[in-house]
């Protein structure tokens, strides 16, 4: 094997760590997942040295293998940090400087959508489309927009963080929602990421559930409160992707993250959110599921 062309791609998540090594024409050699440390920075470092190590040993790579990180948030461009992560222990830490003199090589570390988004457009769901929106609902809910195979930076660097404005065309009720852990209200990520999910289904329907998935089958059996909860689900999420239409007009929108593998998206958001579009005829955009599912994120971090 030509060690070389290797590429190990980490996606870091609020939930679980990936790893993956991807050859030179994109195939994966090796993977591994493990559990994402929670409130610790410490036990973060040490669990990426150990997915870097253990992929080098796989493949007796030594150091020869280039590394992209994909996370939660961004590195700021005033000092290198990480900013504007829901994995909150992350924020405010110099996560590629301690990375790299921990691993004795360079790292490059880009958002967790940006790295969906180099993903699918590079042979995934959005291979051959000029524009994409590509969306993250998981644990957060993060968003990257790309041209003609060309990330979308924006000249914050922030370009894409759909989560974190507010939801668009708010009812009464939505009003009076939990503050976001970014000390703003309504944000988007506060209605429709996989916690926010579990949390208001518990609160309403005074249950103590712990995924979504439970929810779903809850609904599916006939549950009354289950089945509206999924409703104001499609519901929101039609009018968030909406806005968007209405902003960057995409041509494809592709979702990753743990909640795209819900498959009444792709079907219901189509047909809702035209209320919302701002325009005479349908919408020509597509919705597709990421190609390469929960592990696009990873192998887009390798193509980084």
């Amino acid at each position: 094997m030509d060690h070389s062309s290797l590429r190990l791609g980490i996606d870091l998540g609020g939930t679980k760590i990936e790893a993956a090594l991807l050859d030179g024409a994109g195939s994966i050699v090796w993977k591994k997942r493990t559990p994402s440390p929670r409130n610790d920075y410490s036990a973060t470092l040490s669990a990426l040295e150990a997915l870097v190590i253990e992929a080098r040993r796989a493949v007796n790579a030594a150091e020869k293998c280039s590394i992209g990180i994909g996370i939660p948030g961004s590195l700021s461009p005033a000092d290198g940090r990480v900013r504007n992560a829901n994995s909150i222990w992350l924020n405010g830490q110099p996560l590629k400087r301690d990375l790299e003199q921990l691993l004795g090589q360079s790292v490059a570390i880009a958002n967790d959508a940006n790295c969906l988004a180099v993903s699918e457009f590079t042979d995934g769901a959005a291979r051959d489309a000029r524009s994409v929106f590509a969306v993250i609902l998981g644990t957060g809910v993060g968003g990257a927009h790309a041209i003609q195979g060309e990330l979308v930076v924006g000249a914050n660097g922030i370009a894409g963080e759909w989560g974190h404005v507010p939801l668009p065309w708010m009812t009464a009720e939505e009003f009076d929602h939990p503050p976001c852990w970014c000390g703003r209200s309504g944000c988007i990520e506060t209605f429709l990421s996989g916690p926010a999910l579990v949390r208001e289904f518990n609160t309403s329907a005074s249950k103590s559930i712990q995924s979504v998935q439970e929810i779903l089958c809850l609904a599916e059996s006939g549950h009354a409160a289950a089945i509206a909860h999924m409703d104001r689900f499609y519901d929101r999420l039609a009018r968030a992707l909406a806005m968007v239409i209405n902003i960057i007009d995409p041509e494809v929108i592709v979702v990753g993250g743990g909640l795209s593998n819900i498959p009444n998206i792709y079907t219901e958001i189509p047909r809702r959110w035209g209320r919302w579009i701002f325009s005479d005829v349908p919408a020509v955009t597509r919705i597709a599921p990421a190609l390469h599912g929960d592990s696009s994120g990873v192998r887009g971090a390798a193509w980084l």
